[in-house]
């Protein structure tokens, strides 16, 4: 007889605290681990295997699908279709578009309440952020913007909504109980995305035809630092940084700089460029695996996405997906 046979015979308790662990969902039932990517010219979402590395299935949606978002239960991904003014719901289990919360023009990013019962969704083409109740799919009211709204993010405690106007060059912060604009942040030209500190008092913002990155403070609205960016061999002009990502912690930042076809390497404290990781053609969006291991990269202009190890800061392979892969979305 075994040691382990002695204890379970010894200690029935055992048994029933085995048998529980036993129980325990895996880390495979929490998230199938695939990779969404959304393409905006095939109007198609790229399912990727990352044990595969390889595309397994394609899900047909609205027309010029971009921004995508779990929503708080994580059994849906809502994706934003520019061309056809709709929200696609996909159901995560069936893999396909199962209804749609219709949206003012040309809707390109969006974001959820701290609640989860409302959706803030930038319309491109008219210089709004409208207000969407979720559950019964109507615009409660809208909230006028610069031209060209882009980027949407919502603080933790869901107080404070930010809007980056790509015309304007600004960042709106809007009280979303009072419905309006408290404060204009002028930052560099054409400001695209979004990322928030872990310990929400940074709010870092992409300015794309300026190359830079915008550090504003949180508690002041002030722009306290700007990151250049300019990998070797590369003019200035050709440096548009769009998709950013902070790590869990706080210690490193990824900026994707469009057509300089590289990622760089940002340490938060100091801002100084640590890498730059060579991509595909006009580096766009990006996401990160749970485990922050992995970087899953889109190039617009090469029609693939690019997996880079965090570690080594090295490129793994790339991936062929749609026409135009915009965005990343991991359900992990």
């Amino acid at each position: 007889m075994t040691t382990l046979s002695l204890k379970i015979n010894a200690r029935p308790w055992v048994l029933y605290v085995l048998g529980a662990v036993l129980c325990l969902p895996s880390a495979a039932e929490a998230g199938s681990g695939l990779v969404f990517v959304s393409n905006e010219k095939s109007h198609t979402i790229s399912v990727i295997d990352p044990n595969k590395r390889e595309v397994v299935r394609e899900i047909k949606t609205s027309h010029r699908p971009r921004t995508m978002r779990f929503n708080p239960a994580r059994d849906q991904i809502l994706v934003a279709c520019g061309d056809d003014d709709v929200i696609d719901i996909i159901d995560l289990k069936s893999l396909k578009v199962v209804d749609q919360i219709p949206t003012g023009p040309s809707p390109e990013a969006f974001a959820f309440s701290a609640d989860g019962k409302t959706i803030f969704v930038s319309n491109e083409e008219d210089s709004m952020l409208e207000v969407i109740d979720v559950a019964e799919k109507i615009v409660t009211h809208d909230i006028p913007t610069g031209a060209e709204p882009e980027g949407v993010i919502v603080s933790a405690d869901g107080k404070t909504v930010y809007v980056t106007s790509e015309v304007a060059d600004m960042v709106h912060v809007i009280d979303p109980a009072g419905g309006f604009v408290t404060k204009n942040i002028i930052v560099g030209t054409r400001p695209r995305r979004f990322a928030l500190t872990p310990d929400g008092k940074e709010l870092w913002v992409t300015a794309e035809l300026s190359g830079e990155v915008y550090v504003i403070d949180r508690d002041t609205h002030k722009v306290k630092d700007v990151i250049t960016f300019l990998p070797p061999g590369l003019r200035p002009e050709k440096v548009t940084p769009v998709g950013l990502v902070i790590s869990k912690f706080g210690e490193t930042a990824f900026v994707t700089l469009g057509r300089a076809n590289h990622v760089a390497v940002v340490d938060v404290a100091s801002r100084k460029i640590e890498d730059y990781v060579l991509v595909g053609r006009r580096a766009w969006g990006l996401g990160m695996s749970a485990d922050e291991k992995t970087l899953y990269v889109t190039n617009g202009l090469s029609d693939d996405v690019t997996v880079i190890d965090t570690e080594s800061r090295k490129p793994l392979i790339s991936i062929p997906v749609g026409r135009v892969p915009y965005a990343v979305l991991i359900d992990d």
